[in-house]
């Protein structure tokens, strides 16, 4: 059940819950998201982590098993496929129609649903003609 679900749509949705969250609190999107812990480092400088960044890191994170699982070649992995398009889609009308969500912080979630989208299409490929053996002799 979990290769069929796009976990990218897990960032997509939290970013959801900061943003519809404090609209609920009446605070502001952008104050949350910008809302730092500051880690003081040997060097003495402070290194200001934010929930937006937080956010990102988990995204790429997810991008990063959501791509070693489009190594595999199954009809799951078609479904997995058409989920991630439908994720990529609302995210970006999210983006484009929704107040709060004009950030840097889900712009970036938004590339790495595409990413997810193009780099699973394109080495489910690969490894679909590797696994056929249609592969031109001399060219692996």
């Amino acid at each position: 059940m979990l290769r069929l679900f796009p976990l990218l749509l897990i960032a997509v949705i939290a970013y959801n819950l900061v943003a519809f969250g404090v609209g609920v609190t009446h605070h502001d999107a952008y104050a949350t998201l910008n809302s730092a812990l500051t880690i003081r480092m040997f060097s003495g400088d402070d290194w200001h982590f934010s929930v937006g960044d937080i956010l990102v890191t988990f995204a790429l994170l997810l991008l990063f098993v959501e791509i070693v699982k489009s190594t595999r070649t199954s009809s799951r992995q078609l479904v997995n496929h058409g989920l991630s398009v439908l994720t990529f889609i609302v995210a970006l009308v999210e983006f484009i129609t929704l107040h709060g969500f004009a950030t840097t912080t889900f712009f970036l979630i938004i590339v790495m649903t595409l990413i997810d989208v193009v780099a699973g299409y394109t080495i489910s490929i690969i490894a679909a003609e590797h696994n056929l053996a249609l592969g031109r002799t001399g060219t692996d």
